[in-house]
């Protein structure tokens, strides 16, 4: 990522900020990793979220804990002069796919110009690098704004806690920056939404041989149920219907009395979603002897490019134009907490995170020379510039 040789202020000072900071930006990263926090352990990603805590609170940032029983806690944090308006929500996540234990198959270590290991990149780097942000600017007295730093333990499996938590902070906001991580180099300004459904079908068992035609088999009722909802697809809308895991059936020898799937929705617009309820609220089992039923519906809304959030990406193209970089724009078939607060009509930004590849695979990293630059567009960004 070259740098040009004439930038303007502030832009310049904050990324030789940056550059100052990446040995603690890096160390406060590996800690954070070193913290395992899997959405299915509370205990866990309580310690991570109290790790960062102390680290906003030594920031002086206004910490609160909202409490959780069967998740991690989420935290709130508030810098900067407070304000009733135009606070600015940096929104991010503590919570990983990976469950305890796995550093020691996958170990935190930094090689070959990367910082591996599990959550490193989502989304751990991106928490790093926000907090990093902050310490800049209060550091310099730039901190003008309140800003919000919000980050949940939950968002992985599909923030069933902290949802509504998210959106009665970012209702108070007027922009919203998601700490997701990047895609390839660019920032996100559209996600897809997402939505499950689980289909459970009934028949009726009987001996294969002897007693066949008085058998309803929930596998065939099943097969023509995948076919019907396969079919909804649409692929120049955007909308895409997955039956990813199916089963059933006990014995070859016997007509199988049960069957079920799960199917994996994805629509790029707001106004498929309710259709698609409605679709599967109407299925029906075509062999009368067979009983359906069908259980789950959207989760997160879709993140439509609007003008807020198109505004938003200029601004910070501009910046990133001014250190010499170029900040492409992407779209995403991938799902975040910042669905939520886009579907509020709040201008949000996304994938303003850490650069690498690999999240949710054993080679998970992340792109160190990407960290300083990154970070330096974040503060000015939270700075006000552009």
């Amino acid at each position: 990522m070259p740098v040009a040789t004439q930038i303007p202020v502030p832009m310049r000072a904050l990324l030789a900020g940056a550059r100052r900071k990446e040995s603690a930006l890096l160390e406060l990263t590996r800690q954070l990793v070193l913290a395992e926090s899997p959405s299915d352990g509370k205990a866990a990603a309580d310690a991570c979220v109290a790790l960062v805590a102390a680290r906003a609170s030594a920031l002086g940032g206004r910490v609160k804990l909202h409490k959780q029983r069967h998740f991690g806690n989420a935290l709130e944090a508030r810098f900067g002069p407070r304000s009733k308006g135009g606070r600015i929500l940096l929104l991010g996540h503590l919570d990983t796919v990976w469950p305890l234990g796995t550093l020691k198959q996958m170990p935190c270590r930094i090689a070959k110009g990367r910082i591996w290991g599990p959550g490193v990149l989502d989304m751990k780097a991106g928490v790093a690098m926000a907090l990093t942000a902050i310490e800049m600017l209060t550091e310099a007295s730039l901190l003008e704004r309140e800003v919000v730093l919000l980050l949940t333990s939950d968002e992985e499996v599909g923030s069933p806690a902290s949802h509504s938590i998210m959106e009665k902070v970012a209702s108070s906001c007027s922009v919203v920056y998601v700490l997701e991580p990047a895609q390839k180099l660019a920032y996100k300004t559209a996600r897809k939404g997402t939505g499950n459904w689980r289909i459970d079908i009934r028949g009726v068992a009987a001996h294969a041989g002897v007693d066949f035609e008085n058998g309803a088999s929930a596998l065939r009722e099943l097969a023509r149920v995948i076919e019907t909802v396969s079919g909804w697809t649409d692929l120049k809308r955007g909308l895409t219907v997955n039956v990813g895991l199916a089963g059933g059936g006990s014995k070859t020898n016997v007509v199988p009395a049960e069957a079920w799937a799960e199917v994996d929705v994805r629509m790029a617009h707001k106004g498929d979603g309710p259709r698609i309820e409605r679709k599967f609220a109407a299925l029906r089992a075509k062999d009368k002897r067979c009983s359906l039923m069908v259980t789950g519906g959207i989760n997160r809304p879709p993140m439509e490019r609007t003008r807020g959030t198109v505004r938003l990406y200029e601004q910070a193209r501009t910046l990133a134009a001014e250190m010499g970089l170029d900040l492409p724009e992407a779209a995403t078939g991938g799902a975040s907490d910042g669905n939520f607060t886009s579907a509020l009509g709040i201008p949000t930004l996304d994938g303003m995170g850490a650069v690498g590849e690999g999240a949710h695979a054993l080679h998970e990293s992340v792109l160190i020379e990407h960290l300083a630059p990154r970070t330096a567009l974040l503060a000015g960004l939270l700075a006000g510039r552009g």
